[in-house]
């Protein structure tokens, strides 16, 4: 990981403070920026979104997908977890929390919003910062480059059907006009581009050039991501100021999610007999999200200054530790993983 990397919830922690204190002294220039509007989506937001997310996107190799028969189980496992558990679990724990645990330390009119943008946080995989995670925890690359693949493919058409039943249960107005134009926004278009600058690069100088692009393009990405959570605690500020626990509040169901989802996808694995190489970077892309994906939605969807465009920035606060805690988890446990599994995978021979 680069230093910007592993210092991102100092970056945050900053933007913070720094969103909170141009907010009050530029209030105008920020209102500015918030009627920059076209189709209820926020441009300035949008282009941020676009120079962040397009460098993660051209990482991204589609010709993988053929080794998807090589890692099945796996990814079999992942694809569960990613689709079928987390987004649902996600829901469950912030109807509970948000809803129940912390309703009386929230304040009422945000409440619906808080549970909007966790959803929206665990609706969709991480794309990018999962192959650090898989690269620290030993991880098999090639299984990660197909799984992340693969979940991008089905991002397109899943994103926006299980973001709108989950907020549907929740009693919360979906604008589809707006979420279908922000999966085209910020998932389709950008794959597109991603994709087509990727083959321009490999076609005119290689694998070598590729990297050296991406080492180039990966700075922008991050200045992107810190621009955009200066903007949004622009919004926030006096909502912080006035309730300053909303952000641990929010805090705990994201937490409760990750290690959930993660060691539910390591014991699967184990159960499997799969080997570690594929259990640990299938644990971790079964609890990372895409927060960049789930700010430009909530942004799109309930604006700037929503509990929901909140929501979301907690993920990025907590994203590199949290994460850097279940790679240490992984590591740690295996050679115990590695006893059961081998058990596991003599016992589907006989």
């Amino acid at each position: 990981m680069s230093v910007f990397e592993r210092y991102l919830t100092v970056w945050v922690l900053a933007c913070i403070v720094a969103g909170i204190g141009i907010g009050h002294l530029f209030p105008d220039l920020f209102q500015m920026i918030a009627d920059a509007e076209v189709a209820r989506v926020n441009m300035p937001v949008a282009v941020l979104i676009w120079i962040m997310i397009i460098p993660m996107l051209i990482k991204i190799d589609f010709s993988a997908l053929s080794e998807v028969r090589a890692y099945w189980r796996g990814i079999g496992i992942t694809l569960f977890i990613n689709w079928a558990v987390k987004p649902f679990s996600m829901a469950a724990l912030a109807w509970l929390f948000v809803g129940v645990v912390f309703n009386d330390y929230l304040p009422q009119e945000q409440q619906s919003s808080y549970i909007a943008g966790l959803i929206l946080l665990a609706a969709a995989p991480c794309t990018a910062m999962v192959f650090v995670w898989s690269n620290l925890s030993d991880g098999e690359p090639h299984f990660t480059l197909t799984q992340v693949a693969l979940n991008d493919l089905i991002m397109v058409v899943a994103f926006a059907p299980i973001v709108a039943l989950l907020l549907g249960l929740s009693a919360i107005t979906v604008p589809w006009q707006t979420l279908l134009l922000s999966v085209a926004l910020y998932i389709v278009v950008p794959v597109v581009i991603a994709q087509r600058l990727r083959r321009q690069v490999l076609r005119n100088g290689g694998v070598a050039r590729l990297q050296g692009v991406l080492q180039r393009l990966q700075p922008w990405s991050l200045v992107a991501l810190l621009a955009t959570l200066v903007l949004l605690f622009g919004f926030q500020g006096s909502q912080i100021i006035e309730q300053p626990l909303i952000i641990l509040l929010l805090a705990v169901p994201i937490l409760i999610q990750v290690y959930f989802n993660s060691g539910l996808a390591y014991l699967l694995n184990r159960a499997a007999g799969e080997a570690h190489c594929i259990a640990a970077p299938s644990a971790l892309i079964g609890a990372s999200n895409f927060f960049e994906l789930a700010v430009a939605a909530a942004i799109s969807l309930f604006g700037l200054s929503s509990g929901a465009a909140l929501a979301t920035v907690v993920g990025v606060l907590i994203e590199v530790p949290v994460m850097l805690s279940v790679v240490k988890i992984v590591a740690m446990t295996r050679p115990w993983y590695e006893r059961g599994a081998r058990v596991s995978a003599a016992s589907g021979t006989d």
